[in-house]
């Protein structure tokens, strides 16, 4: 929807520049306030009231001011509630609902609110400033103490327009994004910018943060949840999430996440991007589904060297080095839709509430070893470890472990002991410090549960979500998450484990909804996301030689072992073994390391 910046004290000329730095995330319109030792910055996507609802936007009475990012699909049963109670309305934005809410309820206001949203509320009469975000953390926040003063914004980027922002690398969370292939941390890769947590909110008074959590993801299973449910509340979201007044198409690949977007929203167009690589095309699917449905489908085939060409301004939009291939297929189809649409509906968080990944089996494929007392179980894989490689060696060494051990999500990239070998730079990260306290407020369910508890609170927000608003809103366009809707969340949570994963396959309950609205070669479709050649690419004469004039750099030797990074490249382009994941992450950090310092 939008972007917005903020700080207290008084560098009042610094405000313009910094909301200049995410102009990208509103062409429609900006907005300036300064009064009382706050200033705030805002530029508008505007999809509701596209005449009136510009920000920042103050109470009648000049008491509370808002910067909003987000949309409040309930925003009109709100409205009608506070109406109810003496508010007067002079827009119809949910901005303005959204300001009165918090007038009247406070941060009590914040599980009333069905959407997506981080916003900064500040009270001109005592100086505090309220900031939330949303229940999954669809939407960014960013903040941090310069000069004493607080600093806030929609992207990191603006930071960089602050005067008393220093840019320093973050030595943890560069050891931690080398294990997980993101930014985990609550603190960012750049030192001092924190993250503010999906489902919490910021109070900030007399100098001080203090943060608090409003609301818990939980599962809770009951025998009677049933496909008609799902079926419900999907299309429910779906409605929801097209409340608008600017056309909104749907992002289309060959999977049935998307599928079924595209099969209920009754839009006019999906969009499509595929790859000029055998295999690695969907568009074939898009197409056919798209004409069966009656929907216009607009696609771009990516060329390699696009690709490419394109990746140190995916990473400066990142804002945080993000080495997910995925992001790249983002950032092109967005780029395809801007031209038709303001908006577009996008399948992120299926998988995890509903059990889809692939990975979610392993418990169930590891039950003949995990049965057996822990003490026999370790000493297997001890003795499996010490063995050459051999068929089913890994599998030995993956069951004496536990879940919690064994799981950090759907990417593991160097493992502890393999960064402390390539990285120069000291660092005290454990991979349990990340996980443990998660893990810990899982206890009790089921592996799979675990592991999708743990996919929700890490990966959904540090790779999935965030790559899907980064790259929407470099080309100035909103991505809607219908999956990613708390009523969603409270019937896939209700779902039994079977009814999630089984050994027949992955999103059972999820699949037999969507097979009501769709034919069974798409309600069936294994899972394929935005497939990458990125294996292959390393293997060609010239990207290897890309890659490697990156390990072999200046800015590679700040902070790696240069000849283990050569080393890591060359095994992979002989073929003795797949390195893709380790040198793509490695790679990633040093063109994002290249845009910004």
């Amino acid at each position: 929807m939008c972007g917005f910046v903020g700080f207290t004290g008084n560098k009042y000329d610094s405000i313009r520049e910094m909301t200049a730095k995410i102009a990208h995330r509103g062409p429609d319109g900006e907005g300036y306030f300064a009064a009382n030792g706050i200033n705030l910055g805002f530029r508008r996507l505007a999809f509701l009231d596209l005449e009136h609802g510009n920000q920042p936007m103050t109470t009648a009475d000049g008491r509370f001011s808002v910067v909003f990012n987000g949309e409040i699909y309930n925003y009109v049963v709100l409205r009608d509630e506070l109406k109810e109670i003496g508010y007067e309305f002079a827009t119809n934005s949910d901005t303005e609902v959204l300001l009165n809410l918090y007038v009247e309820f406070g941060a009590g206001m914040l599980n009333k609110l069905r959407g997506m949203f981080a916003f900064a509320i500040f009270d001109g009469e005592s100086g505090e400033i309220f900031a939330a975000r949303d229940y999954f953390g669809i939407k960014p926040f960013y903040y941090g103490i310069f000069g004493g003063e607080l600093v806030f914004a929609s992207e990191i980027k603006a930071f960089t327009a602050y005067p008393d922002f220093e840019k320093a690398i973050n030595h943890d969370a560069l050891a931690a994004y080398l294990s997980f292939q993101y930014s985990v941390l609550n603190e960012s890769l750049f030192k001092g910018v924190f993250k503010l947590p999906p489902a919490h909110f910021m109070r900030y008074i007399n100098g001080k943060v203090q943060l608090t959590r409003y609301w818990q993801a939980e599962f809770s299973p009951r025998a009677e949840t049933s496909v008609d449910e799902i079926d419900d509340i999907i299309g429910d979201s779906i409605k929801a999430h097209l409340i608008s007044d600017v056309p909104i198409g749907s992002f289309l690949s060959s999977g049935v996440d998307s599928s079924l977007l595209a099969a209920r929203f009754g839009g006019a167009a999906t969009f499509t991007v595929g790859f000029d690589f055998d295999g690695y095309n969907e568009i074939p699917y898009a197409q056919e589904l798209s004409q069966d449905l009656g929907i216009e489908n607009h696609s771009k085939v990516i060329s390699t060297a696009e690709y490419w060409d394109c990746l140190g301004k995916i990473q400066y939009h990142m804002d945080e080095p993000l080495a997910d291939p995925a992001a790249v297929a983002l950032y092109f189809v967005s780029q395809v839709a801007k031209d038709h649409v303001k908006g577009v509906l996008s399948g992120e968080g299926a998988d995890e509430l509903f059990g889809g990944y692939n990975i979610y089996q392993e418990p169930l494929a590891l039950r003949p070893l995990t049965i057996l007392p822990k003490f026999l179980r370790r000493a297997i894989g001890a003795l499996a470890a010490k063995l050459p490689n051999f068929k089913g060696r890994n599998y030995l060494i993956r069951a004496s472990m536990d879940v919690e051990e064994r799981f950090i999500g759907n990417a593991k990239i160097f493992s502890e002991s393999e960064r402390a070998a390539l990285l120069k730079i000291p660092t005290n990260m454990p991979i349990s410090s990340i996980t443990a306290p998660i893990y810990a407020k899982a206890k009790g369910y089921d592996d799979i549960t675990k592991m999708q508890y743990l996919d929700i609170h890490l990966w959904l927000v540090g790779d999935i979500l965030l790559k899907a608003d980064k790259m929407t809103m470099a080309h100035s366009i909103e991505g809607r998450v219908p999956y990613m809707d708390k009523e969603v969340f409270a019937i896939a949570a209700a779902l039994p484990t079977p009814l999630r994963v089984s050994r027949k396959g992955t999103k059972l309950a999820f699949r037999q909804a969507a097979a009501r609205r769709l034919k069974p070669k798409w309600a069936d479709k294994k899972k394929l996301g935005f497939p990458v050649p990125i294996r292959l690419w390393l293997r060609d004469d010239a990207y290897y030689a890309r890659v490697k004039a990156a390990f072999e750099s200046e800015d590679a030797a700040e902070f790696f072992h240069v000849d283990k990074l050569v080393a890591l490249l060359d095994a992979h382009r002989l073929g003795k073994i797949d390195n893709s994941r380790k040198i793509w992450t490695v790679y990633m950090f040093l063109l994002w390391y290249k845009e910004y310092f």
